[in-house]
């Protein structure tokens, strides 16, 4: 049981280590290729008409890059909550239909008692609707 969880969190930052590295060199070869096209187009509207159209054409163009940018980081922060939403289901589903944690389950009750069992349940049971019912934490995973 933890052996897979384990080998799913290695995998998961192996992934993570890898696709950020080649984010990177993404990031800095498209950032040149934009210095290269926004040091022709402010050229071009310079000679063509004028220095103030020049600078304010700069700005419309790192405009529209910021903001193509922030539509792709939400889509992204999107998809990473609702992936990370189903992993955290299926580790916790493949932990309940586990053999030895059912097994263990039962010699528990075996060894402590229904009767006994049922006041445990009712706090265990206490304590995570209140955890629940917490609002989430405000602060943003780490990526």
């Amino acid at each position: 049981m933890f052996t897979r969880m384990i080998d799913d969190f290695k995998e998961s930052t192996g992934v993570a280590v890898r696709m950020t590295s080649l984010a990177a060199a993404i990031a800095l070869a498209v950032l040149v290729t934009i210095a290269f096209l926004c040091a022709a187009a402010f050229i071009y509207v310079l000679q063509n008409y004028g220095l103030i159209e020049a600078c304010l054409t700069g700005a419309g163009i790192f405009f529209l890059i910021a903001l193509i940018g922030i539509v792709v980081y939400a889509v992204r922060k999107r998809q990473a909550r609702r992936h990370a939403a189903e992993t955290a289901k299926s580790a916790m589903h493949a932990a309940l239909v586990d053999p030895m944690v059912v097994a263990a389950g039962l010699q528990v009750i075996r060894a402590i008692g229904v009767k006994r069992l049922v006041p445990l349940l009712a706090v265990g049971g206490l304590a995570l609707g209140l955890l629940s019912s917490r609002p989430a934490s405000k602060e943003a995973p780490a990526e």
